[in-house]
């Protein structure tokens, strides 16, 4: 069997590194099944255009957010990207949600991407091919560790690894709730950056293993929940350190695992705070939901795997 080289640009602009991907493989070199992903491969047989923005904003340091919502931009010549790889086997996969503030932006790259790729994605309904992203995590234990580790000793009852962005009516919704749960004293341990002081937290964290392992559960709290195809990586993270999920997300998930295998935050309301008080008061429910977390782990390290999805898009071509 032939290996086929992947290529990626990205409109994020933290994503730098020659090794994109290669923790999320067994194998060394970003190698998986049929596949290499080499991000920076000058000629690569497949190249993945991975939340591409075919607007350059004036100022690289912004985030993907702000980025969007900058009207001072610039045409950007993405043909040298490219790299010479034809249309049909370049892949464009939109990663965030469809938030109001951005929806349009997004209509705009899913359109500019029909000049250049053969495959559109989108964890939303306008999407080309709407369909759930691919899975990623970040956690910075290998492979192999994460698929034959057993439970982390748990010593904690729960977690929420979440940030201070405000930027959106969804975010500040979530931090609303943040400041609820502290208000009504639910014991948990807050970790992040840019949280407002107000929320007790305790900083952010370089490796999210370190804030959820030692835990029971886990608050995984998407900042979109409503259409059916976006989950992100807070849920895999999750289930991937052991935590039961308490999670508040759209129905996706509910397709992709398997029952069980996390809890169904009601709102970010009174009645998820009451939710979440109730669960947390005994590991009862962890206990109980062991083998559907087992069971959901190898899915996402071998079915939702990102590299997986990419290696069986590419035998297609086979």
């Amino acid at each position: 069997m032939s290996i086929r080289t992947v290529g990626m640009i990205t409109g994020y602009q933290s994503v730098t590194q020659s090794d994109w991907l290669w923790q999320q493989t067994p194998n060394p070199f970003g190698i998986w099944g049929n596949i290499q992903m080499l991000a920076k491969e000058p000629q690569p047989d497949f190249l993945l255009m991975y939340q591409f923005d075919f607007k350059r904003r004036v100022s690289a340091k912004q985030s993907w957010l702000s980025r969007f919502q900058n009207k001072q931009v610039e045409t950007v010549n993405v043909e040298p990207d490219l790299r010479g790889v034809p249309k049909g086997r370049v892949i464009y996969l939109m990663r965030e949600p469809p938030l109001e503030e951005v929806v349009k932006s997004n209509q705009k790259n899913y359109k500019a991407a029909q000049n250049y790729c053969g495959y559109i994605s989108g964890p939303d309904d306008f999407a080309p091919v709407p369909d759930y992203m691919p899975a990623i995590w970040y956690h910075s234990n290998s492979f192999r560790d994460l698929n034959e580790m057993p439970p982390p000793v748990k010593v904690s009852s729960c977690s929420w690894i979440t940030s201070g962005i405000n930027r959106t009516a969804n975010h500040r919704k979530r931090l609303d709730f943040l400041q609820n749960l502290r208000s009504n004293e639910i014991d948990f341990d807050l970790y992040g950056r840019n949280l407002p002081a107000t929320s007790n937290s305790s900083g952010e964290l370089k490796n999210k293993w370190y804030g959820m392992a030692p835990y029971y559960y886990n608050l995984a709290i998407e900042n979109y929940a409503d259409n059916d195809w976006y989950v992100s990586e807070k849920l895999w993270d999750s289930l991937l350190a052991w935590c039961l999920p308490i999670y508040y997300g759209g129905p996706a998930a509910d397709r992709l695992l398997p029952e069980g295998s996390f809890l169904r935050l009601p709102s970010l309301d009174e009645k998820g705070i009451a939710y979440i008080q109730e669960v947390t008061s005994t590991p009862d429910a962890w206990y109980a939901a062991k083998p559907a977390i087992a069971e959901a782990r190898q899915i996402i390290l071998h079915k939702l795997n990102l590299l997986n999805w990419l290696s069986e898009f590419v035998e297609k071509f086979d």
